[in-house]
């Protein structure tokens, strides 16, 4: 049903194969009516969760999907990576390519010398910070850990030369890395996958996501140590490297998730894309906004920045300037690299109701 884009939470798969265990089941008419009351299909697409039920349940073909002329946007998990992978098929390059047509290929990638350790190494200590509500103990500068200075009472018969203090634990941040693999982000996606995986590596809780015309968590393909190996896997497991841009439309799907919106609950999101969006930007606008609202900070960096002579002059980016808290200049490793380990200072770029951008180089 993930794959046909229905918005289906992990808890409720478990309460469907609870429900298939209660009931026995004694028909398939047992086994519908718990997917109907557990996994619970939108009414609008009933029709179209009945013909799934029936192609996966008693082979009745492929499920045909219907809508309203629009293609509905997959969202694809890393579960169990395929081992063929298939050259790209056809060559593309610059941001007038973009469009909104999906086509499906593989990539592969070729490796080089590892320029990220230094990276590796600073991140973790460069990430914003939270107060945790778990506690530490501490010398100074703390509140009266009442239970231990009891404690220490009743042993020492009631003589205890000062009291112990606890603090609440600053932990960081989680990253979270959206990356446009369409067409005209081509020359870019390479270098943005071996960040992701220097940034998987080195971050606790860092999630990485593809979007082009599909969304495709990669993550657990980038945990695996050897970089080739990793993004072998990665490039096996998206299928719609250099196609189509529906930058709107992905990331609602991503916000449809609830597994995959709570990945952005207080964290800092860095988009990777040009923000080329052919067509209406409503659902663009949509789901930045939702996006910001979820985020400690909402930073896109966009490889078009990286001329000094770059103005937000399409509709889709004046849209979605004032919602966000940096525009960077994504172009090359290094100056992601920069900004990534300044995220805990100011905003590289401050938005403001006017007609020209302004980008900021980050310190």
């Amino acid at each position: 049903m993930r794959s046909f884009g229905f918005a289906v939470a992990p808890e409720q798969s478990a309460g469907f194969m609870r429900a298939v265990t209660l009931l026995g089941p004694r028909s398939m008419e047992d086994i519908r009516q718990a997917a109907l009351a557990t996994l619970a299909p939108p009414p609008d697409r009933r029709q179209e969760f009945e013909a799934l039920f029936r192609a996966h349940f008693h082979g009745d073909g492929s499920v045909a999907v219907e809508g309203d002329g629009e293609e509905e946007t997959a969202v694809k998990d890393d579960g169990a990576a395929r081992e063929d992978s298939v050259e790209a098929r056809r060559e593309e390059q610059g941001g007038e390519l973009a469009s909104a047509r999906e086509q499906l290929s593989a990539r592969q990638f070729v490796s080089d010398e590892d320029r990220l350790v230094a990276f590796r190494h600073a991140l973790p200590g460069a990430l914003p910070a939270r107060r945790s509500f778990r506690t530490v103990r501490t010398p100074s500068r703390g509140a009266v850990d009442l239970r231990r200075s009891l404690k220490e009472i009743v042993r020492a018969d009631g003589d205890v030369p000062c009291p112990l203090l606890r603090r609440r634990q600053s932990v960081p941040r989680r990253l979270l890395m959206l990356i446009d693999v369409s067409g005209s982000m081509k020359l870019h996606t390479a270098d943005y996958l071996k960040l992701a995986h220097a940034v998987v590596q080195a971050a606790h809780g860092a999630e990485v996501l593809t979007f082009g015309t599909r969304l495709t968590r990669i993550t657990p393909s980038l945990r695996l140590r050897d970089r080739d190996q990793a993004l072998a896997r990665a490039a096996s497991l998206v299928d719609d490297w250099d196609g189509g841009t529906r930058i709107g439309p992905t990331l609602l799907a991503f916000l449809s998730v609830p597994r995959f919106a709570a990945f952005a609950r207080g964290a800092a999101v860095v988009i990777l894309s040009d923000g080329l969006e052919r067509g209406g930007h409503a659902e663009m606008e949509t789901a930045v906004r939702r996006l910001a609202a979820r985020a400690f900070r909402l930073s896109l960096a966009t490889p078009l920045a990286g001329d000094p002579r770059f103005k937000p002059e399409t509709a889709a980016l004046k849209t979605i300037l004032p919602l966000l808290d940096d525009l960077v200049d994504g172009s090359s490793i290094e100056s992601l690299t920069r900004f990534m380990l300044s995220l805990k200072g100011p905003p590289a770029f401050v938005s403001a109701p006017s007609t020209t951008l302004r980008v900021v180089p980050p310190p």
